[in-house]
């Protein structure tokens, strides 16, 4: 019989990475701290225990420093009020 032939197609070859190498480190240190209990958030101060949070705080961060991380994205205001 014939070789198994890969069914990855130039499109997904040629595609660049989502997220740069400083936006991996700034993650890996979060999860880490956020492991040891020292990760806090934001204005609160206080410790971050969700894995997410913690994701979103790395992210954050390796935006600032100018990393290569996708846009976040945007947020729908709460609430209208009606007339």
């Amino acid at each position: 019989m014939a070789a198994a032939r890969k069914r990855t197609s130039r499109k997904q070859t040629s595609r660049s990475k989502r997220y740069g190498d400083k936006a991996s480190e700034k993650v890996e240190k979060a999860m880490h701290e956020m492991k040891r209990g020292q990760l806090k958030s934001g204005r609160s101060g206080r410790k971050v225990k969700s894995r997410k949070q913690a994701i979103a705080i790395g992210l954050s961060q390796a935006r600032k420093a100018g990393g290569k991380v996708p846009r976040a994205p945007k947020r729908k205001s709460a609430r209208r009020k009606s007339a």
